[in-house]
Parts: structure tokens; sequence; C-alpha cells
């Protein structure tokens, strides 16, 4: 019988055993996470595996030709539509190209590397977000022993990425922001949490040239924190008229919070987000963002990974996926006039410059209000979308 190395440079279970100074079987049990070990001897093996970057091969078929036709998706959580839309797009892409998806959920993972090494044995490569809540570590655990692929994070050490474009999108809405005579903006959301809302901020801070702008409003990025700065907001902890938030789910639980209230936004308070969600559209006042194609980011992410397993592509690529801003009424534009006409409307008055109107929303119309520049600017139009 003839055995295949499992590791990068050929490391076997007999290598990761010899360097943890245990037997074989130790080293199995280990594997399979039995309980009849030591946590010394648990601790020394998984320290020579993590040294070896070893990879142990359970299927006796993967044995022969290494090839499981499945690839590996590692995400944080599930929670809110950013995480729903991403597996659609990259398990219906997967699916076209013959290739089931097995995925794990990092919430709740006491050793995610160990989990994610146990992963790489059924699969035939991986997919991870790149957020704090995937340690840099487990993702580069796999470094040359299964091909790597990082979503909505930085490609490094033969690791491509897939990612959306963020910096120059969040300058253009900031700016636009800026434009309705906005002056105290606050970014709510941490850049720590991972590239996209690292990016972000960038972006944010950009857009205030030479003016000095405020330090991140640092929460995650979810629904419960929104309504949680809301609270922050009334009580008068934060000031601001502005809030440019790192995703819709953050804008859309503060937008209502303050409604409930009787603030009125963007009268009181200007509000935008990111990722353009479906309910963004029907909020009322419908939510100025900017437009990521979450379900193409799947896509695109399954179709790298499988191009790096099967080896059309090697070293580090990555791919950007464009976004562009989509303007409503939240941000201080005029809410479109709604009518049953059949011909075009008179010609509406111009908001401030910046990104095309969302046309679904319809055009600009009315009276700018006050907290709108008064020079009036030449604004192309926007995309449409299919009502």
């Amino acid at each position: 019988m003839t055995l295949v190395p499992d590791g990068p440079s050929g490391a076997t279970i007999y290598s990761v055993a010899e360097r943890a100074g245990v037997s074989i079987a130790s080293v199995s049990r280990v594997l399979q996470g039995s309980t009849a070990v030591s946590d010394k001897t648990r601790a020394r093996v998984l320290q020579a595996v993590d040294d070896l970057r070893y990879v142990p091969l359970s299927a006796a078929r993967s044995l022969a030709v290494r090839h499981h036709e499945a690839h590996g998706l590692v995400l944080p959580e599930l929670s809110g539509p950013y995480y729903s839309e991403l597996l659609m797009g990259f398990e219906s892409r997967a699916a076209e190209l013959g290739q089931s998806v097995v995925l794990i959920l990092a919430e709740g993972k006491s050793d995610l590397s160990r989990s994610v090494r146990r992963l790489a044995t059924r699969v035939d490569g991986l997919a991870m977000l790149g957020s704090a809540a995937i340690p840099e570590s487990t993702v580069t655990a796999l470094h040359g022993s299964k091909p790597v692929v990082l979503i909505a994070g930085d490609a490094h050490q033969d690791i491509g990425a897939v990612r959306a474009e963020n910096t120059q999108s969040a300058r253009e809405l900031t700016e636009h922001v800026i434009a309705h005579g906005r002056r105290r903006l606050l970014f709510v959301g941490d850049p720590a949490a991972g590239p996209d809302p690292r990016d972000r901020y960038a972006g944010f801070v950009a857009a205030h040239g030479r003016r000095r702008a405020a330090e991140a409003v640092r929460v995650q990025l979810r629904e419960s924190e929104g309504a949680a700065v809301a609270d922050r907001l009334l009580a008068g902890e934060l000031k601001a008229d502005a809030l440019v938030c790192a995703n819709d789910e953050l804008a859309l639980a503060i937008m209502v919070r303050l409604r409930e209230r009787g603030v009125d936004v963007p009268t009181d308070l200007a509000v935008v987000g990111w990722d353009d969600v479906m309910s963004a559209r029907y909020i009322e006042p419908g939510l100025t963002t900017v437009r990521q194609p979450v379900r193409e980011l799947g896509t695109a992410a399954a179709d790298l990974l499988h191009e790096r397993v099967t080896g059309v592509v090697a070293g580090a690529p990555t791919r950007i996926i464009p976004t562009h801003v989509v303007l409503r009424s939240s941000c201080g534009c005029a809410a479109p006039v709604r009518t049953l006409a059949t011909r075009p409307p008179a010609s509406p008055a111009r908001p401030p410059s910046g990104p095309p109107r969302d046309s679904k929303d319809g055009g600009p119309a009315g009276t700018p209000r006050a907290t709108r520049p008064s020079t009036r600017r030449t604004r192309p139009q926007g995309k449409r979308e299919p009502r």
C-alpha cells in the first residue's frame, strides 16, 4: 500500500506523531475529538499539526485522487440579509459547477481553527469571510495545503480574494451628505470589524478633505446595535446632524427607533446606509445607500475558488465587484412625486451634485429642504431599477 503525503511538504500522521513525541494512536484520537487524551498531549498534538500545517485526508477516495467535489464556506453567522444573499450566490454557482457546499459558522465555536481543519478534510478548497470574527490565524492555517479564497478580505500569501469596491463609493456618499449642508457627521460601524467597514470609514474620512472627521461610533453591524445608537442619540450622548452607517441593518434600525420617538429623518437627522437591501426602498423615507451586489459577490467567490482548485488560476488574484450610490430621501433629497399620470411630469427642482438618483424612487421634486445647499447643480441621471 502506498501512503499519500497529506500536508503541503509531505507531512503525514507519522511526522505529526514524531514532532509531538506521542504515538500515532494518540494523534488519531486527538484529531477525532476523543476525550481519552490528556490536555497536555492534546496541546502537543495540535501544536504539531499547526507547525506542519497537516491536513488529514479522511476518505479513501480522497487518498486516491484528492478530490471531493465540494467547496467549504466559513461565515461568522447567518443573521441578517447580507449572509443569506452571499450564501445563495455562492451555493447556486457551486451547484452549477457540480460542487456541493459544506458550511460552518464561526459563531459558537470554541476552537474555530480546529473546526476549519476538519472541514478541510472534506472539501477541495475553502472560502472564508474576511471578518474579525474569523481570525487571520484560521485563514493562514491552511496556507499551502488547500486553495483558500477570502470574501470581502485582503488577498495575501497565495490566498485570493473577492471584494466589493468600498472606499470611493463611501467617499461619494459622504460628499453628497455634506453637500446637503450637514456638518456634524458620524460614521456608525467598527472599522476594525473587517476590510469592508475599514475601507468605508476611509472613504468617509477622505470626503471631509482638510476638515477633521469624527471618530467612528464603534458598534457591530447588527440591527440591535443600530437601535442602541439611536437611544444614545436621543439621550444626547451622541450629537450629529447626519449618520453614515456601515450597513443598512444599522441605518434601518436607527431610522425606525428615531421615528418611534418623534425624530424626523431627514429634517432633524440625515441617515444613509450600505448594501441596498430590499427594505431600503420601501421604508419611509427611502434609504439613501450604496448598492452592493452581495449575491454576485458569492457567485464570484465560488468561481474563483473553483478556478484555484482546478488550477486555472494561481497566486493571489483579487477580483473587485463595482458598487454605486443610490439616492433616495433619507439623506435630504426631496421625496419623489408619485402620480398615476402616464405622461412625464414637469421638470423638478434638482438636488445637490452627487451620484445618480435611484429611479425606483423617482427624480427629485418639490422645494429643497433648508438643510440642502441653495445652489442648484446639474446632476447625471442614475441607473434605473425595474418596478
